[in-house]
């Protein structure tokens, strides 16, 4: 599955860089390990399609939803969605 998300420009700055490998979401969609995600910058007022991860896809490395996290929450690691097939992935979402 792949999940289109939200997230602000100072966290998308943290991701490309490296320096953030970690999600904290509400679960509202069953994140699984495997599953792929796509980063929008939405930094109000404007949206910033033009952000470089906007044009990455992130696979999900590890989930924690048990001990130490609010119900309802979910924390995953990710990494860099491995090039085969990415490109043709990304194109899929931009045109739905």
């Amino acid at each position: 599955m792949i999940h289109e998300l939200k997230i602000l420009k100072s966290f998308a700055d943290a991701i490309i860089s490296g320096e953030k490998t970690f999600e904290v979401r509400h679960n509202d969609r069953g994140f699984q390990k495997g599953d792929k995600v796509r980063f929008k910058v939405e930094d109000p007022p404007e949206k910033r399609e033009d952000h470089p991860i906007s044009k990455k896809l992130y696979e999900i490395t590890y989930v924690l939803n048990s001990w130490g996290i609010n119900e309802g929450f979910v924390v995953f690691s990710i990494k860099e969605a491995a090039d085969d097939n990415k490109e043709n992935q990304i194109q899929e979402l931009e045109r739905s």
